[in-house]
């Protein structure tokens, strides 16, 4: 805002001195700037006595001068203000200013000089000014004069060396001569300035008088026009003219009295001058010596006061900085520990805020999962229910059936039914509101498609070609003006109220999102109103405190500083509320109410109570409910809201803040401020009355959605962390802000309230967060569907871009707002200008048919006046011109007007849009009777319809049901049980039983084919008895009354709509008739006849006498099939030839076909008799008026109006030529009697309104005529279509079940030939029938899964047994030796040359025991000397447990990833982390392998199933690795998993190992070539050519050792081998603890095992671990004697045992070239 003032004073007024926003306060501080402003707006003509010195006398003298201009303008200016602006107050001198800036604007605007505004404003007002601008000139006076007394003793204190008095007395003198001058200067100047203002003034009034005396002669000489009353205009001139004297007098006597004044006042300032001059030039000389001697006193204790000062000054200067020192180490540790308790505060309202969230997405998904499957179970109970009625259909849904489970699907409504509404329930249940809810649902969309003509009711192939019939406008013209009569119309009463150019809104938005930030920039900008419901909450509180009362001015408290409510002025409340505002719609009830509950409230309804104003009372009902810790319910909130609305001025803008919150609340707010509730109940209840089976001809528009009570509403959004992220930043500021007053010692009482208040929110902060998410859904549907006046912002910007964005907003809305406000006040200039542009309606054109009868009827008026009288020459009919407009008095013997031209337009028909409609009064009572009447029409039509296609509806589904129950019904009974499987069983049991020795026996042969002769006879009669019952079946069926009664009542059905077509029509045409014969002035006629009945069918037989019917009925007479003779039509039913049975069914659809076209025909002439009778009536009553001379005239045209009924123009011609003919008779004797033309006009005019009711009459019940004998002949067509279709679908099922018949009895016969056959195959075969024969029905088949005798017995398959291959051991050789291992070395190790020796012994004493394969019974010592080489551990001891692990090869090498994986499975199946598994856990893990199941099972059920080895394996290693002394045993995993970790290169092997032991894969760190050197040794021990198996074994290990040497190569990435491993882990990797249990008493190997853990723990020290905690395995490898170590460590080594076999063999076989120690010296 500085900016803008800046740039104004600067560039625009280019002031004397720049002014920049930092400078602003202090350029305007002597208030010489402002005079300058004014000045160059011509406002301040004294701007030359301004002074640009800043003492305190100049800038009042400035601020004097400018206080009577600033209050001219209109702008709020005092002593407070012009305080502020003078000490330089922030904001107070750009406050004035803008002001200033908005003011002139104005004036600038309107063009208006300073005189020209004095003048406008009221003399009331310019006297106060004047007086108070008297008044602060009295004040600045004294105040100078004090100052310059104060001036002088100062300067005469301070003088001390007297100077001469001569000199003195003649400088006074001289300073007095001085002053008196420049004051008589200034007097004679500002009296020339006030008689140029007088004379300037006089001169406005003069020119305003002048120009309200022009427009009072204006209005004068327009009431003179009007009244000529010349005394009155007398009157006013001399009056005018006083009044103008006494003003002149007033001012002559204003002025001198000002003049008086001034002279006595500049009088009694000299008087006192003079005697203050002369007592202090008294008193000044025994002053001085005094102050002489004081001064002298003063000035030592003054230093005397200064050195003490200065020492305590350093006493306190030390004491400080000690304080501040340590309030700076406590402020340190209490914002430490407050940063603490904040982030732990933080976290946890993050977590609740976390747990709030997910159980409102819990409660939001099982929202969505109850919809989602409430629509589940709808759809299949739609899919369900269609697969029923696909049953009982044959797959043929009726198209109506499919359409009514669609709109039940669409509203959500079960489609099963839910309980039955045939019987009335005691208690109605919701099952029974839903099925009544489903009723009335279909009932309306068949009802409507029945009056719309489409769907199930749309027009059939015959009726396409004529087109339905149009609306009967009269009719609806007839209705709505009788509804208009009987209900005033509200909307007469039109808004008088201009509309507002006020910008209404709110702000909406989550906790903290900156809505009173952003509401408090944007009032900075704009001239709004900010309402916060908290704070009209306080005001209504303490307005109820302070006693505020209704009739008076209430009391004004002074507001503390930094009260919330200090920005509310509260002299506009004043005179705000003294006016009589009424309140909002909902204020009033809550007052009333709050009356009504004051006792149980705790409020009374005293008379001191009720004087309060409506805000007290609403604050003290307000108090209540928080004192009882009750929270304020929406409607008062709103009443309250409102209320503050209300006492604002029309055009002030608002904008609420936060509110509303619920949608309660905007609907409250919403209903207060607009009463949309109401008008919307207003409109549906105008909707609800008027007419739906006949439109009017205007219909009525649909109302305008109403205007919302907002022009827009913000929602400034923003996430939930960002509103906790705020909370806590402002609880952040807290701590430190309370921490630094603690230190202090400075916290003030708003300080605490705002702490309060802050912490209340941090408490409430998530409840308000889920509050507001929960209601936003609502609200932001209520804000978007009607108007969407929803504007979203991101409020997760910085404060400034927020404010720049909402205040676009605003001003867009602004702009938007002024256009819509423009644009509605043109078009009610619009609707004014057009409405007094209106002439007054002329009368109505007439058709020549009418004209006709006009003159006709004329001439019956004078014949009635003056029965003597001849015709008098008048205008042939033929004459006048069609289509055009008939003057309003014609004379009787006028000439002929021009002949038509043939291309002029026919006249309008009534009911057309050119009709004019007969608006004559009716009598005030008539509305009363027939608007009930006519609604009363309505819904007996409605009700009997929709009942009516009810039944109809329902008759649908049990027909359906019934044909679906005869179809089944006829498909059980020919399923019924035959008992023809109990002799064709007996038959196969007798063949079975016949000897074998008798099979070839001829004689028996030729038996059994007898027997088998006899079966087929037997199998045949049953068929053909069975065929004889289902034949009889079907004649019962057809012969049922069912379909003859369902016929019936469907055609009772079709003549009940037909009933209620008559019905409307007979009461259509009374009220019609009713209403023109009122609007004739007619009696209404008593219509004795009874109403038409539409007879019914009789379905019973009993005898009725006729007293006992209501309704006709009409007896079936069923033709006999003998007389019947069949139509082609009824041919084309049966499709095909004629069954006897059905020709009953067909001669009875022709009865009955017959009945409705008679019934149809019936109702259509009862109609058209209906509308005859009535026009016969208006005839007869036309001849009853006419005297009898004329009755010669009437004959003929009564014979025309019998004929009338279709043809409306041509018989009106015809009768007016008859009448012509009829008065060719001289009427020359006749006296003639003159009549005056008004008469004439008079009855001609009576005369044409006759005609024209008449006309439209009998219009409107043409048109009824029509359109209910279409709606009778679609209701015949629509009949005969059903009943044809009824009677289709009976016939065809009857043709079904005779086709069902027909096909069934030749599959059973068919079925008994293949029965034969098969009998006369075993019979010549010689062979017994094992499986069941069965033949049930019409099946016949042979089953497999029964026999009459058991099969024999299939031979037991052997066990499994294992081979001995290639020197491989078994299973079982493998347990044995474990078996003896374990008992001679349990932990696994042995010495080397008990194994050697234990090895010879089993392979020299093999025979019989079979403990090793037939290979290796060729190995010799030097062999088991070489193999135990290969096993050996630390040179001394073997591992058993690896030996058996290679001798059981071949399984399946694993891989490092293998191993790993079977590792987590190990760890997942223990769950305690002891490292142990059972063998039921090894079993559910598995191994990297499985069992074989592939395996082949022979063909040869006397082989046995091959041997799964693999399975077996994974058993014995279990077994080999467990801990048997456990019970149960226990697997240490990893121990046996560093077994497999064994590789044919040891490098490779070792880093196995680590992966195992650590878990995860270790990356190789540094490549060796001893990888190559060992393929070397291996080739050249094992060459191709000798050991082929060998070859293949290294061929495999040679490909696995490529792929991991590719996968080496790859990059090894940055982060790798960064998992640590204790000391413990890598003992028990190279040669754990468990070796030195079994060989503790063997030195040797505890000598290694020693030097291990200590070279270990030393390259623990070495790498840092002084604890030897784990280490890095990268660090780790990097060590060289880790490295040293991996690389010469064979213990991972898998020793090649199947060479050495091999070599033996290959020996055993050779001449013995070679010795097998020359062989072992070769590979060693």
């Amino acid at each position: 805002m500085s900016e803008i003032l800046c740039h104004w004073l600067n560039r625009d007024l280019k002031v004397s001195r720049t002014v920049s926003p930092k400078s602003f306060a202090k350029a305007f501080s002597n208030g010489y700037l402002i005079g300058e402003v004014l000045y160059k707006f011509e406002l301040q003509s004294d701007f030359s006595e301004f002074s640009e010195s800043r003492g305190s006398t100049a800038k009042l003298n400035n601020f004097s001068r400018l206080e009577p201009t600033l209050h001219l303008l209109g702008v709020q200016f005092d002593q407070n203000v012009a305080q502020s602006i003078i000490t330089e107050k922030p904001g107070a001198a750009t406050k004035l200013l803008y002001q200033l800036y908005i003011a002139l604007q104005k004036k600038k605007k309107t063009g208006l000089t300073g005189l020209e505004i004095q003048t406008m404003q009221p003399q009331t007002n310019i006297r106060l000014q004047e007086l108070r601008s008297e008044a602060f000139r009295e004040q600045r006076l004294n105040r100078r004069r004090q100052n310059e007394i104060m001036a002088k003793i100062q300067a005469a204190i301070i003088q001390i060396p007297k100077p001469e008095s001569n000199r003195t007395l003649k400088a006074l003198e001289a300073q007095k001569l001085m002053k008196k001058k420049k004051e008589a200067e200034d007097v004679a100047n500002e009296i020339k300035k006030f008689e140029a203002l007088i004379k300037k003034d006089l001169q406005a009034k003069e020119s305003a008088s002048k120009t309200s005396l022009e427009t009072t002669d204006q209005t004068t000489t327009d009431l003179l026009n009007t009244y000529s009353d010349d005394d009155y205009i007398k009157k006013i001139q001399k009056r005018l003219e006083e009044d103008a004297f006494a003003r002149e007098q007033r001012e002559k006597r204003r002025r001198r009295l000002l003049m008086d004044q001034l002279i006595a006042h500049e009088a009694q300032e000299e008087a006192y001058r003079e005697e203050q001059l002369i007592h202090r030039l008294m008193r000044q000389s025994q002053q001085e010596r005094r102050i002489a001697v004081q001064l002298m006193h003063v000035r030592h204790e003054k230093e005397v006061l200064w050195q003490n000062r200065i020492f305590r000054e350093k006493q306190y200067e030390e004491r400080r900085l000690k304080d501040f020192q340590d309030a700076l180490d406590r402020e340190a540790a209490l914002a430490k520990q407050a940063k603490i308790d904040f982030a732990e505060q933080t976290f946890r309202e993050k977590e609740i805020h976390e747990k709030m969230a997910a159980e409102r997405a819990q409660a939001r998904f099982e929202k969505h999962y109850g919809i989602c499957a409430e629509i589940l179970d709808q759809i299949l109970d739609l899919c369900t229910k269609v697969a029923d009625y696909r049953l009982l259909t044959n797959n043929l849904i009726p198209h109506k059936i499919m359409h009514d489970w669609k709109e039940l699907f669409f509203s959500g409504n079960p489609i099963y039914e839910q309980t039955s509404l045939k019987h009335g329930t005691a208690e109605a249940t919701g099952e029974y509101f839903i099925e009544l809810e489903k009723r009335n649902l279909l009932d309306r969309n068949d009802y409507e498609d029945y009056k719309n003509m489409v769907g199930e009711w749309a027009l059939p192939e015959d009726m396409a070609n004529s087109s339905p019939p149009s609306n009967n406008y009269i009719l609806g013209h007839v209705l709505q003006r009788l509804i208009e009569k009987s209900i005033p119309s509200q909307d007469a009463a039109a808004e008088t109220e201009s509309p507002s150019y006020a910008v209404k809104g709110c702000l909406l938005g989550k906790t903290l999102s900156g809505k009173t930030t952003v509401l408090k920039a944007l009032q900075e900008d704009f001239p709004i109103q900010v309402l916060s419901i908290d704070t009209l909450v306080l005001e209504a509180i303490r307005a109820f405190h302070d006693n505020e009362q209704a009739s008076g001015v209430k009391p004004i408290r002074k507001e503390h500083k930094g009260d919330p409510l200090s920005g509310v002025k509260e002299i506009r409340r004043q005179a705000q509320d003294s006016l009589s505002v009424p309140p909002a719609p909902g204020t009033s009830i809550s007052l009333q109410e709050g009356a009504k509950n004051g006792e149980a409230e705790g409020v009374k309804p005293s008379d001191s109570f009720l004087s309060l104003t409506v805000r007290a009372q609403l604050g003290a009902k307000s108090e209540q409910l928080l004192k009882k810790g009750r929270s304020i319910p929406d409607i008062l909130l709103v009443n309250i809201l409102v209320n503050a609305i209300k006492n604002m001025p029309v055009n002030q803008s608002w904008v609420l803040d936060g509110f509303p919150m619920t949608l309660n609340q905007a609907q409250l707010l919403e209903e207060a401020l607009t009463g949309y509730k109401k008008k919307c109940k207003e409109a549906e209840k105008k909707k609800a009355q008027m007419p739906t089976l006949a439109l009017g001809p205007t219909p009525s528009k649909e109302a305008p959605p109403l205007p919302s009570a907002f022009d827009f509403v913000v929602l400034l959004d923003i996430s939930d962390n960002t509103s906790l992220d705020r909370m806590n930043d402002i609880i952040a500021k807290e701590i430190s802000h309370e921490i630094s007053h603690e230190n202090i010692g400075h916290c003030g009482a708003s300080i605490s309230q705002d702490k309060s208040v802050d912490r209340n929110l941090r408490d409430q902060i998530h409840h308000r967060i889920v509050g507001f998410s929960d209601n936003w859904s609502s609200l932001e549907e209520w804000f978007t569907e009607p108007q969407n006046i929803l504007t979203r912002v991101n409020a997760e910007m910085d404060e400034g871009a927020l404010c720049q964005k909402v205040k676009e907003i605003f001003s867009t809305e602004i702009v938007n707002k002024k256009a819509k406000v423009e644009k509605k006040l043109e078009e009610k200039e619009t609707d004014k200008k057009a409405a007094s542009a209106e002439a007054p309606t002329t009368a109505s054109p007439l058709s020549p048919e009418a004209e006709k009868d006009k003159e006709s009827h004329l001439h019956r008026e004078i014949s009635k006046i003056s029965p003597g009288k001849g015709r008098t020459p008048s205008v042939s009919p033929k004459g006048k011109p069609q289509g055009g407009k008939t003057p309003a008095k014609k004379s009787p013997g006028g000439s002929a007007d021009t002949s038509p031209t043939p291309t002029a337009p026919g006249p309008p028909k009534p009911g057309s849009e050119e009709w004019i409609y007969v608006n004559e009064p009716i009598p005030e009572e008539l509305p009363s009777f027939l608007v009930p009447y006519w609604e009363l029409i309505e819904k007996s039509y409605i009700n009997h319809i929709k009942t009516v296609l009810r039944y109809l509806r329902e008759n649908q589904h049990t027909i359906l049901s019934y044909l679906y129950e005869t179809r089944t019904s006829f498909k059980e009974f020919l399923r019924r049980p035959d008992h023809k499987q109990n002799f064709v069983s007996q038959w196969q049991t007798d063949f079975n039983s016949v000897p074998e020795d008798l099979w070839e026996d001829e004689e028996t042969k030729a038996e059994l084919h007898q027997r088998v002769n006899d079966l087929r006879d037997r199998l045949w009669d049953i068929c053909d008895a069975r065929k004889e019952e289902a034949e009889q079946e079907r004649l019962d069926i057809i012969n049922e009354s069912w379909l003859q009664d369902s016929v019936g009542i469907t055609m009772n059905h079709f003549f009940s709509l037909m009933q209620a077509e008559v019905n409307r029509f007979q009461d259509t045409k009374r009220l019609l008739q009713d209403y023109y014969r009122a609007m004739e002035s007619k009696i209404p006629l008593e219509d004795n006849k009874k109403f038409t009945r539409v007879p019914l069918i009789q379905l019973d037989s009993k005898d009725i006498s006729e007293n006992q019917l209501r309704i006709p009925l009409v007896p079936r007479i069923s033709t006999s099939p003998e007389n019947v003779t069949i139509k082609p039509k009824v041919k084309a039913l049966l499709k095909g030839k004629i069954d006897p049975s059905l020709e009953g069914l067909e001669a009875n659809f022709e009865v009955d076909e017959k009945i409705v076209i008679d019934t149809w025909q019936q109702a259509s002439m009862a109609i058209s008799h209906m509308v005859a009778a009535e026009i016969h009536q208006r005839h007869i009553e036309e001849e009853k008026e006419t005297p009898p001379v004329d009755s010669k005239e009437k004959s003929p045209q009564s014979g025309t109006n019998k004929k009338a009924k279709k043809e409306k123009e041509a018989p009106k011609k015809k009768k007016a030529e008859k009448k012509g003919k009829g008065k060719s008779s001289p009427v020359a004797e006749v006296s003639p009697i003159t009549i005056s033309p008004e008469e004439l006009a008079e009855i001609e005019k009576k005369n044409e309104l006759k005609l024209k009711i008449k006309e439209e009459h009998l219009a409107a019940l043409h048109l009824e005529e029509v359109a209910t004998q279409f709606r009778l002949e679609l209701i015949k067509t629509k009949a005969l279509a059903v009943l044809e279709e009824l009677v289709t679908k009976v016939v065809d099922v009857y043709k079904f079940m005779e086709k069902w018949l027909g096909q069934r009895y030749l599959n059973e016969m068919a079925s008994i030939e293949k029965l034969t056959e098969v009998a006369r195959y075993y019979i010549e075969t010689a062979t017994k029938i094992q499986n069941e024969i069965y033949l049930g029905q019409e099946d016949f088949y042979i089953n497999g899964d029964i026999k009459v005798f058991p099969d024999a017995i299939p031979p037991t398959r052997p066990p499994p047994v294992e081979k001995e291959e290639n020197g491989t051991l078994t299973i079982e050789q493998l347990d044995n030796l474990r078996d003896q291992f374990l008992d001679m070395a349990p932990k696994g190790i042995i010495g080397n040359k008990a194994f050697t020796d234990i090895l010879f012994d089993l392979v020299t004493l093999n025979f019989g025991t079979n403990n090793f394969p037939s290979s290796w019974m060729h190995l010799t010592q030097p062999d088991l000397q070489e193999i135990t080489s290969l096993l050996t551990v630390n040179s001394e001891f073997v591992d058993w447990r690896k030996f058996l692990m290679v001798t059981a090869m071949p399984w399946p090498m694993p891989l490092e990833e293998e191993l790993l994986e079977t590792l987590q499975r190990f760890k997942y199946m223990d769950e305690t982390q002891t490292g142990t598994i059972t063998f039921e856990q090894y079993k559910q893990a598995g191994l990297w392998f499985t069992g074989d199941e592939d395996a082949k099972v022979p063909d040869n059920p006397l082989d046995p199933l091959p041997f799964n080895r693999q399975e077996h394996l994974i058993e014995f290693f279990f077994r080999l690795f467990a801990d048997n002394e456990k019970d149960p045993p226990l697997l240490d995993y990893t121990q046996m998993l560093l077994y497999f970790a064994c590789h044919p290169d040891p490098m490779e092997g070792v880093y196995r190992a680590l992966s195992v032991a650590v878990g995860t894969h270790i990356f190789r760190q540094i490549e060796t070539p001893m990888l190559t050197a060992e393929k070397t040794s291996l080739s050249t021990v094992s060459p191709n050519e000798e050991f082929p198996e060998a070859e293949e074994n290294v061929t495999r290990e040679e490909r696995e050792l490529k792929e991991e040497k590719d996968e080496k190569e790859e990059e090894i990435p940055e982060n790798a081998n960064t998992e640590k491993i204790s000391l413990e882990t890598l003992l028990k990797v190279f040669g754990g603890g468990n070796e030195v249990l079994d060989a503790n008493r063997f030195a040797s190997y505890l000598k290694i095992e020693n030097i291990y853990a200590e070279n270990f723990i030393k390259t623990f020290q070495d790498l840092g671990a002084k604890n030897l905690e784990p280490i890095e395995v990268n660090i780790l490898l990097k060590h060289p004697y880790v490295q040293d170590l991996i690389a010469n460590y064979v213990d991972y080594k898998i020793p090649d045992i199947k060479m050495i076999l091999q070599r033996s063999e290959h020996a055993q076989g050779s001449d013995g070239e070679r010795s097998p120690s020359r062989l072992t010296e070769e590979k060693k």
